[in-house]
């Protein structure tokens, strides 16, 4: 890679925008609220855009990426139906009860709807899965820089090891990171993230364009690729005929249902945007908000990768080695711009049960970049990417210092310090969630595509949770020691298939298949749906059969928390465009169009 000065330039402005955010906000973070919720003061529009960029972090963007090049254009799936209908249900119905409780958290709802230990579950469980989300992010950026060679001539001047630049750059991105949440709080990462948004659109439009005219458009890309790339619904009859490796109940039932509303509907990370908001008509509006940008992402983030594989760069290992690559080397074992997984501690090429070179999708958008771009251009695309990764690491982060403040710390350790005290815990907290983070980015070394190491923490944690929301808010009946029983089964039962299930070119452990192999998925991607179908749906009958045996909370307590129990949000006063309810049915009939547009 060959970085000018104005690349340099753009990537560092970017640096010392963000953290100049961060000391400008400073001033404001008087109170635990101002730095936990914002406040709750921000308008809908500014929540909205970063509803989806706090989603749209590595996993968004290289993940994507990533998935693109490895199953096509179905990985639209995650938005279509697995993102656009959760975003509806969540903004028409869920929201007036997360902002009318005036709960400060998810596991705060929890505690208000059932019980203290269904809480505390959560909470512990929710803190891990934003650590381990916070660490792929941190992971993705810094294989980013090392892939890249970004301070490749900086090392080589030190006298430093190659290798210690996965290391440095952990530990630059955990530094900026830390900077801007530590002054800002959660203010700080929503305008960030707004930022990024913008950031992400002028980075890769361009890319996609260019892309996109040097396979020869999108004629040009169905014919170099094979049909079941290029059609987002052929083959879903059976697993084996189509590259996600899920059939159609599979793909709808844990990808449209239990991971797409288990992630939309209860993962604090997103909700917590959507609260920061200063009345709850604009907390209904903001995940509807979302969604119009979020339904055109994957023109940007999918759409890259299968041009990654179809770019006649270095198609064959024949071709490679006629242009100079010698047998070992990375780029003559892959497929287009994908070259083969290289560990990046030791440098050398990563394979599968069968003896094949994994291939590294998650540098499908990098090596992207890389091929299409020139300077300036280059240097804003990688800004791009590395805001992608900042904002992804901080919004975990945000919600990881306010789960473990509120439901952890002040309920349990310290319960009437001052607000002072709980202000400075709630940084202190952003410092070890950082800390755990950096931890954790090691750990997803031994996937090739990050989805897939989400998707899989999604399974454990968002699938059974979903379960116990669903039934809390519709089913009135529903108890707390039911939903504590059903929400840990789930987990556990999650757990389980994972041990006993293993992806087919996957070596048991990590992947799975750690207690014994009692059936193999043709994709990573299908286990983790499955996974997720089984915690849903083990927690939902258990807790459903105990809340039967169990003692109810009394009416009484459930108004505002159930459905059936909570006066219905008044729309009419609205202009007809602004109701949530409208905008819903704008986004249904867009969604359905492009279902039958892409089949």
């Amino acid at each position: 890679m060959n970085l000018t000065l104005i690349d340099w330039l753009i990537m560092l402005l970017y640096f010392v925008f963000v953290l100049g955010i961060g000391f400008a906000l400073k001033r404001f973070m008087k109170t635990s609220k101002d730095f936990f919720q914002a406040g709750r003061s921000l308008p809908a529009w500014i929540c909205g855009l970063a509803f989806i960029s706090a989603n749209l972090g590595a996993q968004e963007v290289i993940g994507m990426g990533a998935s693109g090049a490895k199953y096509g254009i179905a990985t639209s799936h995650f938005y279509w139906i697995g993102a656009i209908p959760a975003m509806i249900f969540v903004g028409v119905f869920m929201m007036p009860f997360y902002y009318g409780s005036k709960a400060r958290s998810v596991p705060e709802f929890l505690r208000l709807r059932f019980d203290e230990k269904t809480r505390a579950y959560n909470a512990c469980s929710f803190a891990v899965m934003t650590v381990f989300s916070s660490g792929i992010s941190m992971y993705a950026m810094a294989r980013l820089i090392q892939t890249l060679h970004v301070f490749d001539g900086l090392f080589i001047h030190l006298g430093l090891p190659l290798g210690w630049i996965f290391h440095f750059a952990i530990v630059l991105s955990a530094i900026i990171v830390l900077g801007y949440i530590f002054l800002g709080g959660l203010t700080s990462a929503i305008y960030n993230e707004v930022l990024q948004f913008f950031l992400i659109v002028a980075g890769f439009a361009p890319l996609v364009w260019v892309g996109l005219k040097n396979v020869g458009g999108w004629n040009g890309l169905k014919a170099a690729l094979p049909a079941a790339y290029t059609h987002s619904w052929r083959g879903m009859t059976n697993a084996h005929t189509n590259p996600l490796g899920v059939e159609w109940f599979g793909l709808s039932m844990g990808l449209a249902f239990v991971l797409s509303f288990g992630y939309w509907c209860t993962d604090f990370l997103v909700i917590q945007t959507a609260m920061a908001t200063d009345t709850e008509e604009s907390a209904r509006r903001v995940p509807l908000i979302a969604a119009i940008p979020k339904m055109l992402f994957p023109f940007l983030v999918i759409l890259p990768g299968l041009i990654a594989i179809a770019t006649p760069a270095i198609t064959s290992h024949a071709t490679a080695m006629s242009a100079g690559a010698h047998a070992g080397d990375p780029a003559a074992m892959g497929k287009g711009l994908i070259p083969a997984k290289v560990d990046p501690v030791n440098g050398k090429v990563m394979y599968d049960e069968h003896g094949q070179p994994l291939l590294d999708y998650d540098l499908a958008i990098p090596n992207m970049l890389l091929h299409y771009f020139p300077t300036g251009i280059l240097g804003l695309g990688l800004t791009a990417l590395l805001a992608s990764f900042m904002s992804g690491m901080a919004g975990n982060v945000t919600a990881f210092n306010t789960v473990w403040t509120y439901d952890l710390y002040q309920s349990y350790i310290k319960k009437n310090a001052s607000d002072a005290h709980y202000l400075k815990m709630g940084r202190w907290a952003t410092v070890g969630g950082i800390l755990l983070s950096m931890m954790t980015a090691y750990a997803a070394m031994g996937f090739n595509n990050i989805m897939d190491t989400l998707q899989l923490v999604f399974s454990f944690v968002n699938a059974p949770l979903f379960a116990t929301f669903l039934l809390g808010m519709f089913w009135k009946r529903t108890t707390g020691h039911a939903a504590f029983i059903g929400l840990v089964s789930g987990t556990v039962a999650a757990i389980i298939h994972h041990g006993l299930t293993l992806p087919a070119d996957a070596h048991p452990g990590i992947h799975g298949g750690w207690i014994t192999v009692m059936h193999l998925y043709p994709s990573e991607m299908a286990q983790n749906f499955w996974t997720a179908i089984w915690a849903f749906s083990t927690n939902f009958v258990l807790t459903a059969l105990l809340s039967l045996v169990t003692k109810p909370h009394p009416e009484s307590q459930l108004v505002g928390l159930v459905y059936s129990l909570t006066p219905k949000p008044v729309e009419h006063h609205m202009a007809w465009y602004a109701r949530p309810k409208v905008i819903a049915v704008g986004l249904i009939a867009m969604l359905i169009a492009l279902n039958l547009i892409f089949k």
